[in-house]
């Protein structure tokens, strides 16, 4: 047997406990988590395929597997992944990703929700799983996900979340949902700074937030203390002119009922959106909080890289892997295959050589073990 080119895998994925007993254990736990990520990267999208998978590539994946007994089937992966821990196979996860990248100081770390739509099964009375995710956005990685309680939501999650992640020297940006001062303290704890959105939903800091940048706006922010950016994007048939005002003036800040009540909180901004094309002019409007100093270059950096984790991640994992069709349902296994899904979306990333988007490389790996073997080693 050659060298294994799945050593970061193996090294963080070893320790996992075999939910499986018994003299009736025919194929190594770490042999399937192996194949079930390869068949990921490859094209596969659930159990069924990635047994197709590891059968049409059986001969390849005994050069560094040992596969006593072949390659499993789809009922036994489908059972393997129903039972392992979710929370402890996360765990696994978080730790692969910082051993293979290492987060920067002032990298943007978006976090969002998403529903896994066909995860639902009505006959059990299990609604669709909902999972919050972490995203880095210089990095173009996912960096961990929470599966919200089925009788919880996103704002408990979110500091599980960050939690485990290394997020030190970051900016954690959140949308209105997550703006909690809960939240704004874990990130605070993990020695990170928050740039958290307000709207309807925070009454009282929304109005006083809005009121004082519509004042000034009125007087065209003369003599007021505010730092201004401004940037504009063109492509894809439209134009985007990005402003931002924003301010960490003692006295505007003390203006604000709630200020005192939010931990860390040194400066608010508005933004305002334009989108220009052939047939029309939409505009909007959105105020923040954060614990950085007002530097208005650096809001429009952190806003702008918070919609990675809906381009970057939630998009490509609906077109690319067609997660929102995915019916597995059973137990544990819809939130471990989103672990898989997200594992294959991270190395695919990695790998730069390849032309074209993450449909197509997972094609490639499909076709090409060479190019295969490249992505695994990202």
């Amino acid at each position: 047997m050659v060298e294994r080119p799945f050593g970061s895998i193996e090294e963080q994925f070893g320790k996992l406990s075999d939910p499986r007993r018994g003299r009736n254990v025919q194929h190594k736990l770490l042999d399937i988590i192996i194949i079930a990520i390869c068949g990921m990267i490859c094209g596969a999208d659930g159990w069924v395929e990635i047994e197709n998978f590891g059968r049409q590539k059986e001969v390849w994946l005994k050069k560094y597997l040992e596969l006593p007994k072949g390659i499993p089937s789809h009922d036994t992966f489908g059972r393997v992944f129903a039972r392992i821990d979710p929370e402890e196979f996360q765990r696994s996860f978080i730790e692969w990703v910082q051993a293979i990248q290492e987060i920067t100081q002032g990298q943007v770390i978006g976090v969002d929700g998403k529903k896994l739509r066909r995860s639902y099964d009505m006959s059990a009375g299990k609604r669709a799983l909902y999972m919050v995710n972490a995203w880095a956005e210089a990095n173009h990685m996912a960096l961990g996900q929470r599966k919200v309680d089925e009788k919880s939501n996103e704002i408990t999650a979110i500091p599980q979340l960050l939690e485990l992640l290394e997020i030190r020297g970051c900016i954690v940006t959140i949308d209105a949902l997550g703006t909690q001062k809960k939240i704004a303290r874990t990130i605070l704890s993990r020695e990170a700074d928050y740039v958290l959105a307000v709207k309807n939903n925070q009454g009282k800091l929304y109005q006083d937030i809005r009121n004082l940048f519509e004042y000034d706006q009125r007087n065209e922010f003369q003599d007021a203390p505010y730092e201004y950016a401004k940037t504009v994007n063109k492509g894809h048939g439209r134009i985007d002119v990005r402003q931002c005002w924003t301010t960490d003036d003692p006295e505007y800040l003390a203006s604000i009922r709630e200020y005192h009540k939010w931990p860390g909180l040194q400066s608010i901004a508005m933004i305002i959106t334009k989108r220009i094309t052939e047939q029309s002019i939409s505009s909007q409007t959105r105020f923040y909080i954060s614990s950085l100093p007002g530097d208005a270059d650096q809001f429009l950096h952190a806003v702008r890289g918070h919609w990675g984790v809906e381009n970057g991640l939630h998009w490509v994992l609906d077109v690319a892997f067609d997660e929102d069709h995915s019916r597995v349902r059973k137990d544990h296994a819809p939130a471990n295959l989103a672990v898989l899904r997200q594992m294959a979306l991270n190395l695919l990333k990695q790998e730069k050589t390849a032309k074209g988007g993450i449909k197509a490389k997972r094609l490639q790996a499909g076709w090409n073990e060479y190019y295969l073997l490249k992505v695994l080693s990202g």
